[in-house]
């Protein structure tokens, strides 16, 4: 019988478990896990509905969702992407429903289910879960030391630990990238936006001065900066950028997402009606308190006509709109299921198999690898496939 050691008991763990032990139930399966219950960070993924996946229908380039790690994405999708995942959830029971913006969820919109579901076929697989059980060591001929003394000779060892925990696998020599923050709001220091808070635009395209980064979406406004998928997109690409400045630089704001030649279209069909004051007729794209707020940084005073706005007024309201600029001066961590970007090094691993490139026997799943995405369930899928890959060679290869 065969010694198998899981490390971690978050999704990559207990998914690469449950398919693991059912296809070799001959092997004797041990998962460990730190935190007190299995699954805390998925039971509450999603705001509790748990965004499983995406369909991937509207990504033409990985790299737009996977800012790290969209090679090794692109090589695992086909073997094991979300229409699998979700097949393998809906023999257990499971429906699910696509949401317009193509993320995935349970149509009972509970993540309990999904935790519910693993839990269960890691029970008929005879796997053996061991909450409370904090791994602090990993070592290169696969013994793996816990809770301070106890200690574990496996035939193969599978670390989905996630997170910073990569450091248990020092003794090993592997490079690990640092771990940093990747989905998280900015803080602006421009008090002004703080009147706004609540405020929504749709079509926002954001920028790091100085960088191509750029991001597409939907932005909110906060009373301490800004939020919403478009700043968490941003985040996500700029996360190594943003931690050597000391998440300060200047952002970028296409309030219109548009190019100039059609921005100055739209005010131009606006000031043909030239008795009308400027604050008071604005693209519908904006709200009235974001575009009297605008033209405020036009620097064009509350009363001012359309007809005595001049080209100079039209030019720096055309700028306001399409290259608009904001101080940062920090983050905010988002809720508490912010992702980490970082990890063991792509360059590790066999990337048809997970297997360590230096310690034989030994694969890593998940987060604990340097990959991560912008938010929709594309950060779970690469759960999902990594630890399917895992589980599927170590079942071949034993």
């Amino acid at each position: 019988m065969k010694d198998i050691a899981i490390i971690g008991a978050g999704a990559a763990g207990c998914f690469c478990a449950a398919e693991l032990s059912r296809m070799r139930p001959d092997f004797k399966i041990t998962v460990l896990e730190a935190q007190g219950r299995p699954m805390a960070k998925l039971a509450v993924t999603g705001g509790g509905r748990c965004n499983i996946t995406n369909s991937f229908r509207d990504v033409r380039d990985l790299r737009s969702v996977y800012p790290r790690g969209y090679n090794l994405m692109k090589r695992l999708l086909p073997n094991f992407g979300p229409a699998d995942i979700c097949s393998w959830f809906e023999r257990e029971g499971v429906r699910f429903v696509v949401q317009d913006d193509q993320c995935i969820f349970p149509e009972s919109q509970d993540a309990m289910q999904i935790v519910t579901v693993l839990e269960r076929r890691m029970h008929s697989g005879a796997v053996s879960l061991k909450c409370g059980s904090k791994v602090s060591a990993v070592h290169p001929d696969l013994r793996v030391e816990w809770n301070g003394g106890c200690l574990m000779k496996a035939d193969t060892v599978v670390v989905c630990s996630g997170g910073a925990a990569a450091g248990i696998l020092e003794p090993c020599s592997l490079e690990v990238e640092p771990y940093l923050p990747s989905l998280f709001t900015l803080k602006l220091s421009e008090s002004g936006l703080k009147e706004l808070m609540g405020t929504v635009v749709d079509n926002v395209v954001l920028g790091l001065a100085g960088t191509k980064l750029r991001s597409t979406g939907t932005l909110l406004l906060t009373d301490w900066g800004i939020s919403g998928p478009a700043t968490l997109k941003l985040s996500s690409y700029a996360a190594r950028d943003l931690a050597a400045k000391g998440y300060k630089g200047q952002l970028l704001v296409n309030w219109l997402g548009i190019g100039e030649a059609e921005c100055k279209e739209i005010l131009g069909n606006l000031s043909e009606w030239n008795g009308r004051t400027v604050s008071n007729s604005h693209p519908q794209e904006l709200t009235d308190r974001l575009w009297r707020y605008l033209v405020g940084r036009a620097q064009i005073r509350e009363n001012c006509r359309w007809g005595e706005l001049g080209s100079k007024g039209m030019a720096r309201l055309v700028n306001t709109l399409i290259s608009d600029s904001y101080e940062i001066c920090g983050r905010a961590r988002f809720k508490e299921e912010f992702v980490t970007c970082g990890g063991v090094s792509l360059k590790e691993i066999d990337k048809a198999t997970m297997e360590s490139r230096k310690v034989p026997g030994l694969y890593l799943a998940g987060e604990v690898l340097d990959i991560d995405a912008v938010t929709g369930g594309f950060n779970l899928q690469a759960a999902w496939s990594t630890a399917w890959t895992a589980a599927h060679a170590i079942a071949n290869k034993l």
